[in-house]
C-alpha cells in the first residue's frame, strides 16, 4: 500500500528533536522557526512533557468520556485561571478543525440559524463546517459548498452591519491573527464595534485562536488585545506541543445539553496530561515574557534589511513581507542553511512560528542567514 500523496514534501527527514532544533537521518541539524505549523510551543521533548507523558501512559492512556477522568477538570481549571478566561467552559476534541466544526454547530444549536460570516483569506480547517468558512475554494469539495457562508474583507465593518441585519446569521467566525491567510488582522476598533453589532443581533463570536492562541502573540490570546469578550473561543496547535487535541471555551451564558456534542478521543488521560504540562511549563518558565522579549528584538534586528517591505503578525507568530515570491528563499533556508520557516497564500511572504521558548541568539542565526541569501 501507498500513502495518498496530496502533501509536496521537502526531501528531509527529522528522527530527532530538542528545544528549537530538529536532527535528520544524516544528523544534520535544523533550526526549527516554524514549529510544526506553529504547534511548538515549549520546544520539542521537553524533558517535563517527556516524564509526565510517559508516566500517564504507565498508568492509564485512554478510556472513553462516558466514565470520570479528573485530569479534564484540573486542564480546564489551569486553563481558565492561565489565560484569564475562568467565566467559559471547555469541550475538548482532538483538532482545530474538529473544535471550529463544533463551535459552528453549537452557534447554530444557540441561534436556530444556519449562516455564517468569515473572512477573506480564513483558514479554519479542512472538515466540512470548517472548509466551508475557509477562504480558499481549492480545498472544498462539493458537499462543503451546502454550507452557507458569506466571506467579508477584514475591518469593513459596515459590510457587518449589512450582513447581520438580515437577521439570520448564527455566527462571525475570525482569527485573533490570520495564519495561511497571511497575517492579516482586525483593528482594535474593528474587534470592539463587531462585539457591539453581534450582541446586538443576537449573533454568536467565535474567535478562531488556533494558531494565534496560547502566548504565540504575546498575550495568552490574541483578541485579548482588543478588551473583547467572545461568546466561543477556538484553541489545538500549541495546546499540548504536537499531541493530538482541541478545544472549545463556551461561554457559560450559553447552556450545555446531553448530546449536543461528542468526541470518542477527546480528552484523553495523555492528551490532557500532555496539555497541562504545557499549561504548567508556560507559567513556570514565564513563556509570554519570553515571547514578548525575542519578538521587540527581532523587530529591531531586522529593520533595514533589505528587500523587506513589512513585517507582519505580533509576538512569535509573524510575516516577512518581501518584494519577491519566497519559494525559493524557504528552499535556501532549509538545504544551504538548515532553517525550517513557512509559507502562506501571500507568496512573498515567510512565516515564523517558531517554539515560544526559542533566545535572542536563534534569531541572530536566522537574521545572518537571511542576510547571506539576499546578498
Amino acid at each position: 500500500m501507498n500513502l495518498f500523496n496530496v502533501y509536496p514534501l521537502y526531501n528531509v527527514t527529522p528522527v530527532k528533536a530538542e528545544g528549537a532544533y530538529v536532527w535528520d537521518e544524516n544528523n544534520t541539524k535544523y533550526l526549527d522557526l516554524y514549529g510544526g505549523h506553529g504547534v511548538i510551543s515549549i520546544g520539542h521533548t521537553h524533558p517535563d512533557y517527556v516524564e509526565n507523558i510517559s508516566k500517564q501512559l504507565n498508568k492509564i492512556g485512554f478510556y472513553s468520556n462516558s466514565v470520570q477522568n479528573p485530569l479534564q477538570i484540573e486542564l480546564a481549571q489551569k486553563l481558565g485561571d492561565l489565560s484569564g478566561c475562568e467565566n467559559y467552559n471547555l469541550f475538548l476534541c482532538n483538532s482545530g478543525a474538529e473544535a471550529n466544526e463544533n463551535a459552528l454547530k453549537l452557534a447554530s444549536f444557540n441561534t436556530g440559524k444556519s449562516r455564517i460570516i468569515s473572512f477573506k483569506n480564513s483558514f479554519h480547517g479542512r472538515t466540512s463546517a470548517a472548509v466551508a468558512v475557509t477562504d480558499n475554494k481549492n480545498i472544498k469539495a462539493p458537499i462543503n459548498l451546502q454550507q452557507q457562508v458569506t466571506f467579508l474583507p477584514l475591518n469593513d465593518i459596515e459590510r457587518i452591519i449589512h450582513e447581520l441585519g438580515k437577521n439570520d446569521v448564527a455566527a462571525v467566525i475570525i482569527e485573533g491573527i490570520q495564519g495561511v491567510g497571511g497575517l492579516d488582522e482586525g483593528t482594535t476598533d474593528f474587534f470592539k464595534q463587531l462585539r457591539e453589532i453581534c450582541t446586538e443581533k443576537g449573533v454568536l463570536l467565535i474567535l478562531d485562536e488556533i494558531q494565534s492562541g496560547y502566548g504565540r502573540s504575546g498575550h495568552f490570546f490574541a483578541f485579548q488585545y482588543h478588551n473583547i469578550q467572545p461568546d466561543i473561543i477556538t484553541i489545538a496547535k500549541g495546546m499540548a506541543n504536537g499531541f493530538p487535541i482541541g478545544g472549545v471555551l463556551i461561554s457559560d451564558e450559553i447552556d450545555a445539553k446531553f448530546g449536543m456534542l461528542g468526541t470518542t478521543f477527546g480528552g484523553n488521560h495523555l492528551a490532557c496530561i500532555a496539555a497541562i504540562t504545557v499549561l504548567d511549563i508556560i507559567k513556570k518558565e514565564n513563556i509570554l515574557s519570553n515571547v514578548n522579549e525575542v519578538y521587540h528584538y527581532f523587530l529591531k534586528e531586522i529593520n533595514g534589511i533589505s528587500k523587506v517591505i513589512k513585517i507582519k503578525g505580533k509576538g512569535l507568530m509573524l510575516g516577512v513581507e518581501f518584494d519577491f515570491e519566497v519559494g525559493e528563499l524557504r528552499k535556501k533556508l532549509i538545504f544551504d542553511k538548515h532553517i525550517f520557516t513557512g509559507g502562506s497564500q501571500n507568496k512573498k511572504l515567510l512565516r515564523i512560528l517558531p517554539p515560544l521558548t526559542i533566545n535572542k541568539g536563534h534569531i541572530d542565526i536566522f537574521l545572518t542567514a537571511l542576510k547571506e541569501i539576499l546578498a
